[in-house]
């Protein structure tokens, strides 16, 4: 059995998930879109639904894909501690860049403290 990493390794197959994230599609909606050639649609569409990503109903004299969950839950519950790790990573540079705008700030008043306020100049002016 292929593992649901192995399944969206495939840069082909993540651009059908991405399309079938919006609504259900034909395989020639998806041709269409992904410009791929009808056989390479139906291969990668077939991986993707022995994988349990997508499931197919006929209408009329088509077929539609739609996607299923329950296989990207087991990729977010994979992601789960990568992105515990960067929100505090980024919680952290928010957290720096926050203080350092503030310092800033406090610098550029006590500079204007020591020059007085700040005139324009125009020609002929006299001091």
């Amino acid at each position: 059995m292929v593992s649901v990493f192995d399944v969206i390794a495939e840069p082909n197959r993540r651009a059908i998930l991405s399309l079938l994230v919006s609504s259900e599609q034909s395989v020639r909606q998806i041709e269409r879109q992904l410009r791929m050639p009808q056989p390479a649609v139906s291969k990668h569409l077939r991986v993707l639904r022995d994988a349990g990503f997508v499931e197919s109903t006929v209408d009329a004299q088509r077929r539609l894909y739609r996607l299923k969950p329950e296989p990207l839950q087991e990729i977010d519950a994979w992601l789960a501690p990568f992105r515990r790790f960067w929100s505090a990573h980024v919680d952290a540079l928010e957290r720096h860049l926050d203080r350092m705008e503030q310092s800033t700030a406090t610098k550029r008043k006590a500079t204007r403290k020591r020059r007085g306020p700040n005139r324009a100049r125009h020609k002929g002016e006299t001091k």
